[in-house]
C-alpha cells in the first residue's frame, strides 16, 4: 500500500501499488510531512506496518511514537532511539560520550543562549552549518567566518524547516580533504548486531552523495576495525533495532571522525546489498516483526565490488541545478550483476517539489576494476530522453583517472570537474547532425534532441556512448 501526494497522483510507485491513498497537496509541509495525514492513511488501508523509507519523517520519533499510538508497526528504531539519533546534535553528544571521536563543533544548537564568542572560534572556520534532524545536505551551508552564520542560518533554516519538519542549526568544523565513509548496521531487538562492512561516499555536490561504492578503496583492514568498532560502540549506547548507518569523516592521515548515525534505510544501501547478499529491506520487516538476526547474517563479510551511480534530472554543467520535466525516452541496462532501482519511467513527470533522483544504478563484479568496468558499460546503455540528466557527468567520472585509481575526497567534483570538459569538435558535429536527423523523422536516436532537450543527461554538451557511436555511424556512412 502505498501513499502519494496532489503531485504523485501518476507517479510509478502509486502505479505499481495495490492500493494507494492520498495524503495531501503537493507541499511536504501538507502531505509527507504530515504526520496525521499519514496516520490516518495507515488507518485508512488497514495497515499493519508502516515502513517510512528514506527522508521527509523517516527518523521523526514524534512519527514512530504516533504510529505506536495507533497499534501499527512502525519499521524501524523506537521513538527513544530516533530522539537520540535522529537529531544530529544529539548524536553527536551520545558519540562523544561513548568514546567515539567526533568532528569539532558545537555541543548545542545556533540561537541558544548559552552559546558565547569563545564558543564559535572554538570550532574553527571554514564550518559547516547543518541541519539537527537532517540529512543529504539539505539545511547545509558553509560558512568561512562568524559574520556569515547569520544569513546563512536564516536559508539553512527555512530549507530544513521544508525538508524535515525542524529548523534547529548547529555548527561543525569543515574537514579538508577529507573521504566520506559509511559502516551500515542491521540490529534486532535481541541484542544481535551485524556490521555490513563501509561504503565509500566521497563524490559529492551540494554535500549530497552522486556515486558509492564498497567496500572504499581507502579503507585498511585496521582502519575498518576501528570503524566498526565505534560503529559498535555507538550502537551499544542507545536502544538500537533496524538498520542504521553510521557516518564517518576519514583525513589523510586515516583519522576517524564521527558525522552522524541515519536510523533510517540509506539510498544507497544497494550497494551493501550487493556485496553481502543481505536483504536489509527485508530484514527491516522481520526484525520489525520480532525476529533475531540468524548466524549468517550477523558474520555476513562482504565480497568483491558494488558502485552505484544515482541518476538525477540536473544539469552536471549548470552546478547541477534541478532539472525537473517529462521523461521522454526511458531505456536502462540489464545484464548479470546490474539493478536499477527507479522512480519513473516513461511518460513520468517530474515534480518540482521533492528531490530529482530518477533511478539508482547498482552494478557488482568480483573486483573493483571489473564492477569499475561494467558501470561504464551500463552508463553507455543508458538512454534517457526528454529532460536533463546528469548521465554525462557519470560517464565522466568513471574514465577520471583519480576516480578510476580510488585516488578521491569530497572536493573532487569543485576540483576536477567544475562545469565539465570542454565541447569537444567531434561532439559539436554529432550534435548538429543527430538534430538534421531528427528534423527529418529518423527515429533510430532520441528525438528530444531535435528539441534541444537530453540524451543521456547533458543536451548539446554530452550524451551516452551508444548514441554518440550510433549517430557518427550513420553520418560516416553517407
Amino acid at each position: 500500500m502505498a501513499v502519494f501526494s496532489d503531485a504523485d497522483v501518476d507517479a510509478l510507485h502509486v502505479r505499481m501499488a495495490d492500493r494507494a491513498e492520498r495524503i495531501g497537496p503537493a507541499p511536504p509541509a501538507e502531505s509527507y510531512l504530515s504526520i496525521a495525514a499519514l496516520v490516518d492513511a495507515a488507518r485508512r488501508s488497514e495497515a499493519d506496518a508502516v515502513h517510512p523509507g528514506y527522508g521527509f519523517l523517516s527518523e521523526s520519533a514524534a512519527f514512530a511514537d504516533a504510529v505506536d499510538g495507533v497499534g501499527i508497526v512502525f519499521v524501524g528504531p523506537t521513538a527513544r532511539t530516533l530522539a537520540t539519533l535522529g537529531d544530529k546534535l544529539a548524536a553527536r553528544n551520545a558519540a562523544s560520550a561513548a568514546g567515539v571521536p567526533i568532528v569539532p563543533g558545537l555541543r548545542v544548537p545556533l540561537g541558544d543562549a548559552s552559546l558565547a564568542a569563545a564558543d564559535l572560534a572554538a570550532v574553527g572556520f571554514p564550518a559547516l552549518l547543518k541541519a539537527a534532524a537532517g540529512g543529504g545536505g539539505r539545511g547545509m551551508r558553509r560558512v568561512d567566518g562568524p559574520g556569515q552564520i547569520d544569513g546563512a542560518l536564516a536559508r539553512a533554516s527555512r530549507e530544513a524547516l521544508s525538508a524535515f519538519g525542524d529548523g534547529t542549526i548547529y555548527l561543525e568544523r569543515l574537514l579538508s580533504p577529507a573521504r566520506h565513509v559509511e559502516v551500515q548496521l542491521l540490529g534486532d531487538r535481541l541484542g544481535g548486531l551485524a556490521v555490513l562492512g563501509e561504503r565509500e561516499c566521497s563524490v559529492q555536490r551540494r554535500h549530497q552523495k552522486l556515486v558509492e561504492e564498497s567496500p572504499s578503496p581507502v579503507v585498511t583492514p585496521q582502519l575498518r576495525e576501528a570503524l566498526a568498532e565505534s560503529s559498535r560502540r555507538i550502537a551499544g549506547a542507545v536502544e538500537f533495532e533496524s538498520a542504521a548507518t553510521v557516518e564517518f569523516l576519514v583525513d589523510a592521515d586515516a583519522n576517524h571522525y564521527f558525522l552522524e548515525m541515519n536510523t533510517r534505510l540509506q539510498v544507497e544501501h544497494g550497494v551493501t546489498e550487493a556485496v553481502t547478499g543481505v536483504d536489509l529491506v527485508a530484514w527491516q520487516i522481520r526484525i520489525a516483526s520480532g525476529e533475531r538476526l540468524p548466524p549468517e547474517v550477523l558474520a555476513a563479510t562482504p565480497r568483491g565490488h558494488a558502485f552505484e551511480a544515482r541518476i538525477y534530472a540536473e544539469d552536471p554543467h549548470d552546478g547541477f541545478r534541478p532539472a525537473p520535466g517529462r521523461v521522454g525516452t526511458w531505456e536502462m541496462p540489464a545484464g548479470p550483476g546490474v539493478r536499477v532501482d527507479a522512480a519513473v519511467a516513461e511518460g513520468s513527470s517530474l515534480p518540482t517539489e521533492y528531490d530529482p533522483l530518477l533511478a539508482k544504478l547498482v552494478v557488482s563484479a568480483a573486483d573493483r576494476p571489473a564492477a569499475l568496468a561494467r558501470l561504464r558499460r551500463a552508463l553507455d546503455e543508458t538512454l534517457i530522453g526528454g529532460l536533463q540528466t546528469d548521465l554525462s557527468f557519470l560517464r565522466w567520472l568513471v574514465d577520471e583517472p583519480g576516480f578510476a585509481a580510488g585516488s578521491y575526497d569530497t572536493d573532487l567534483i569543485a576540483e576536477r570537474w567544475g562545469d565539465g570538459p570542454p565541447l569537444a569538435t567531434e561532439d559539436a558535429s554529432v550534435a548538429a547532425f543527430v538534430a538534421k536527423e531528427a528534423r527529418r523523422g529518423v527515429k533510430a536516436l532520441v528525438p528530444a534532441l531535435a528539441t534541444g532537450t537530453s540524451t543521456s543527461g547533458a543536451g548539446n554538451r554530452g550524451w551516452g556512448a551508444r548514441a554518440r557511436r550510433e549517430a557518427v555511424d550513420r553520418r560516416r556512412s553517407r
